[in-house]
C-alpha cells in the first residue's frame, strides 16, 4: 500500500524540488532563522511562524522581496490587530504601484533594451516585443495624457480591452497618477459591461475596436458605442480606442455622442514632454476594482489597494513561485479575471511578461499553446483546470511532440476549478517531469491566493501544496463554526489579518456590504476573538502544518463552468430584460456530480400563464445570453421547471439546495423552505437526468 508519512502515501508524490536550498523560499527561511534566533528546518515551521507573528512576518517580506517606496513604515501592524475593521498595513508608508512594476529593485541589473513584455495572439507570426525602456516611455506618455484629460487621483479608468501591452500601459499610466483601474474583456456583452461600469462611473474608457478569437476578427465598436451612450450620462468624458484588429475605430460615432474620442496612438503622442512621475500614495490607496459574481443582484464592485496587491503578489511570485529576472510568465487569461492582475505583477520581480489573447486551440488545435510555450521559452505557464483536462481527455502530450521544446518550463499553474487527481498525474506525462505543478486557489475577493505553490514541499495527487505564508486558513463546521479535525470537510476561513483584504465595496453602503460579504458569518471561532474572513469555499485541509488543501467546491451559489466565475443574477437579468412576457420565474445553478469533469450551468424556467416552453424559446434564451453576456455564460441545460422555484418564506430563491440536489447530494428540507414540493420536483429530475 505504500509508506505513510504525515497521513500521506509516498506513492502519491509526483514531484519534489531537486535543490530546495537554492530557492528564494529557503533563503527567506534562513534569514528568519538568523534574525530571530530560530531553527526552522522546512515549510511547516516557517508557515507557523508567519501566522503566529503577523507584523514581523510582513515586515520581513517587505525587505526580502523589495518594495520601492519613498517612505517606509517602521511596523506592519499594531499588535493584536483585528481582521475587521480592515487593518491598514504599513499605514505611514508612501509608494506608487506602477513604479514598483516599472522600476523593480532589480532594475539596475535589467537591460533597458531587454524585453519586458511580449504580446502575442493565436494568429501565426503576430508577435510584438516591448522593452523596459519602451514600456516606461509609453507609460510616461499615457500618464501625462490622462492628467491632461483631467484625470485625478481616485478617478476611475475602465478598460474594455484584450490581453495586450496597450491594456497594460493604460493600467500603469492610470496607476502612476493614482487613479483606479477596472478591466473588462471585450467578449462580454453590453449588459454585462453596464452592470459593472454604471456602478463606478469611469471618467476615461479604453476600448479595443475588436478582438481575434477562433480564427476570426470580431468588431466591438457597436458594443462600445452602446456602452458609451449609457456611460456618458454619468462621468465619462474621454474614450480612447485601441486599433486591435484591421477594422474601423468608430471614432466619429463616439464623438457624435458628445464625448472626446481619439485613437490610442494619438492619445499617447499628444502627451506633454514632462518626465515620468509617480504619485506617492498611502498603502491603502485604491488601485483596482474587481467584481463579485453577482449571485444576489448586480456584481459587487470590490476595491483593492495598491500595497495589499503588490506585497501579496510579490510574496507569491518571489517566495512561492521562485520568479526572477530570468523568468518568463504566460498566464492564459482575460483582463476581466483576477489572474490578469496577478500575472502582470511578475514585472515587479523583474520577470518578462507574455500577454496572449485568442483561442488556446488556434491555429494548431490542442498544440497551439504548447507551441507558444516552446517558441517563447516560457518558464512559468498558468492556465485553467479545464484546459489541462481537455488535453487529458484528448490524450495530448506536448512533451512527446516533435518540434516542441519545453525544457525551459519550470512550473505549470492551474486554477479556476479543482484539478482532478487523474489530471495531476497526466500533467507529469504531458509536460516535463521537472515542473512544479501547482493547483492554486484564492479569488477575486482577495486578488491573490490562499492555496499556493511551494518549492519546499512535494506535489501530491489531488492536493494544493500549501497555504500561502501569512495566510492563517482553517476549516470550520458550516453551521456551528467549530474547527473540524484535519481532513474533514467544511468552510474555509482565514483568522488573521492579511494585506490584500479588500478596502471596501465601491458605492453607497460599500462598507456594510463588505462586512456582510466576509465577516458576518463567523465570529469568535478557532480561538480568535472577533470576526474572521469567510471565503465561501468548501474544502479539506489534510495537513494543517502546511495548510495543504483539497477543494470540494463553492459553499454558495456561484457558478464556475470551465473555471469561469459568475453569478446567477447575471442570467436572471437577461431573462427579466428580454423574456419577461414568456418566463415568469427561473433558477440558475451549477451541476457537478462526482463523475463530472466540469460544472454544467443549468437554467430552469417557470413559464408565464398561457405561454408554452419550446425548443425555439430555448434557442432564443441561449442566443441572447451569448450575445449580451458571453459564450461562457450560456447554460448547458435549459428546461421548464414543473414544480416551481424553491423559495424561502421571504421569497429568496434557494439556489444552493437545488445545486446540491441535482449534483447528487442528499438534501434534507428544512422549515425555511416555503414550497418543499418544488425541491421534490428537482429530486425526481435528478434521478432521471
Amino acid at each position: 500500500m505504500g509508506e505513510l508519512i504525515n497521513g500521506h502515501r509516498v506513492s502519491d508524490e509526483l514531484w519534489r524540488h531537486p535543490g530546495p536550498a537554492s530557492t528564494p523560499m529557503w533563503q527567506f527561511l534562513q534569514r528568519v532563522n538568523q534574525k530571530y534566533g530560530l531553527t526552522l528546518d522546512g515549510y511547516p515551521g516557517l508557515f507557523k511562524w508567519s501566522v503566529d507573528n503577523v507584523s514581523p512576518f510582513w515586515e520581513e517580506v517587505w525587505d526580502f522581496v523589495g518594495i520601492v517606496a519613498s517612505k517606509k513604515a517602521d511596523k506592519a501592524l499594531p499588535a493584536d490587530s483585528p481582521m475587521y475593521p480592515r487593518p491598514d498595513f504599513f499605514s505611514s508608508a508612501r509608494l506608487n504601484f506602477a513604479e514598483n512594476l516599472l522600476f523593480p529593485p532589480t532594475a539596475t541589473q535589467l537591460d533597458p533594451s531587454a524585453a519586458a513584455v511580449i504580446t502575442t495572439t493565436e494568429l501565426p507570426g503576430d508577435l510584438r516585443s516591448t522593452s523596459w525602456a519602451e514600456l516606461r516611455e509609453a507609460v510616461r506618455q499615457c500618464g501625462n495624457a490622462l492628467q491632461a484629460a483631467g484625470l485625478c487621483a481616485g478617478d476611475v479608468v475602465a478598460g474594455y480591452v484584450s490581453n495586450h501591452v496597450e491594456a497594460l500601459v493604460a493600467m500603469l499610466g492610470d496607476a502612476s497618477v493614482g487613479a483606479i483601474w477596472t478591466g473588462i474583456s471585450p467578449d462580454n456583452g453590453v449588459s454585462a459591461v453596464l452592470d459593472r461600469l454604471c456602478q463606478i462611473g469611469p471618467k476615461v474608457l479604453f476600448a479595443d475596436n475588436g478582438t481575434v478569437y477562433n480564427g476570426k476578427e470580431w468588431s466591438s465598436t457597436a458594443k462600445t458605442s452602446e456602452i458609451v451612450s449609457k456611460l456618458k450620462e454619468g462621468s465619462l468624458e474621454t474614450v480612447v480606442v485601441i486599433n486591435n484588429i484591421k477594422s474601423h475605430l468608430g471614432i466619429s460615432d463616439l464623438e457624435s455622442q458628445g464625448v472626446k474620442a481619439l485613437d490610442y496612438a494619438s492619445f499617447l503622442s499628444g502627451a506633454s514632454s514632462d518626465p515620468l512621475k509617480f504619485e506617492q500614495l498611502p498603502p491603502s490607496h485604491p488601485l483596482y476594482i474587481l467584481y463579485s459574481s453577482g449571485t444576489t443582484g448586480l456584481p459587487k464592485a470590490i476595491v483593492h489597494t495598491a500595497l495589499g496587491t503588490l506585497l501579496q503578489h510579490k510574496k507569491e511570485h518571489v517566495l512561492h513561485c521562485s520568479l526572477s529576472s530570468s523568468s518568463r510568465m504566460l498566464y492564459y487569461t482575460t483582463t476581466s479575471w483576477m489572474m490578469w492582475h496577478w500575472s502582470i505583477d511578475v514585472l515587479a520581480a523583474g520577470a518578462t511578461l507574455v500577454l496572449y489573447s485568442g483561442s488556446p486551440f488556434q491555429p494548431n488545435s490542442y498544440l497551439s499553446l504548447p507551441r507558444v510555450l516552446s517558441d517563447l521559452k516560457i518558464t512559468h505557464f498558468g492556465t485553467s483546470a479545464a484546459y489541462l483536462t481537455a488535453l487529458e481527455a484528448n490524450n495530448i502530450r506536448p512533451v512527446q511532440e516533435t518540434g516542441i521544446d519545453l525544457s525551459h518550463l519550470q512550473a505549470v499553474y492551474s486554477t479556476a476549478s479543482p484539478l482532478p487527481p487523474s489530471t495531476f498525474k497526466f500533467v507529469y506525462e504531458a509536460f516535463p517531469k521537472a515542473v512544479n505543478l501547482a493547483s492554486i486557489t484564492g479569488g477575486t475577493d482577495i486578488i491573490s491566493l490562499f492555496g499556493a505553490p511551494c518549492p519546499l514541499l512535494p506535489v501530491r495527487t489531488g492536493e494544493i501544496q500549501c497555504a500561502g505564508l501569512g495566510m492563517d486558513i482553517r476549516v470550520v463546521d458550516s453551521i456551528s463554526g467549530e474547527e473540524v479535525p484535519a481532513g474533514e470537510p467544511g468552510d474555509l476561513v482565514c483568522v488573521k489579518p492579511f494585506p490584500c483584504q479588500p478596502l471596501t465595496f465601491f458605492g453607497t453602503h460599500g462598507d456594510s456590504k463588505y462586512k456582510a460579504a466576509y465577516f458576518e458569518r463567523f465570529k469568535d471561532v478557532c480561538g480568535v476573538k472577533g470576526a474572521v474572513w469567510h471565503h465561501g469555499d468548501f474544502v479539506k485541509i489534510p495537513d494543517p502544518a502546511t495548510g495543504s488543501l483539497i477543494m470540494l467546491g463553492r459553499s454558495d451559489g456561484v457558478l464556475k463552468p470551465a473555471g469561469v466565475r459568475f453569478g446567477s443574477a447575471e442570467i436572471y437579468n437577461i431573462i427579466t430584460r428580454f423574456f419577461a412576457s414568456e418566463v415568469e420565474d427561473a433558477v440558475c445553478i451549477g451541476r457537478r456530480r462526482a463523475t463530472d469533469m466540469d460544472e454544467t450551468v443549468c437554467l430552469f424556467v417557470v413559464m408565464a400563464e398561457g405561454k408554452t416552453f419550446s425548443e425555439e424559446l430555448k434557442a432564443q434564451i441561449k442566443a441572447k445570453i451569448r450575445g449580451e453576456l458571453s459564450p461562457r455564460h450560456v447554460p448547458g441545460i435549459v428546461e421548464e421547471c414543473g414544480g416551481g422555484i424553491p423559495k424561502t418564506g421571504n421569497g429568496k430563491k434557494i439556489e444552493v439546495a437545488v445545486k446540491q440536489i441535482i449534483s447528487g447530494m442528499d438534501v434534507i428540507t428544512n422549515a425555511s423552505v416555503a414550497n418543499p414540493e418544488a425541491l421534490a420536483w428537482f429530486k425526481d429530475w435528478a434521478k432521471s437526468h
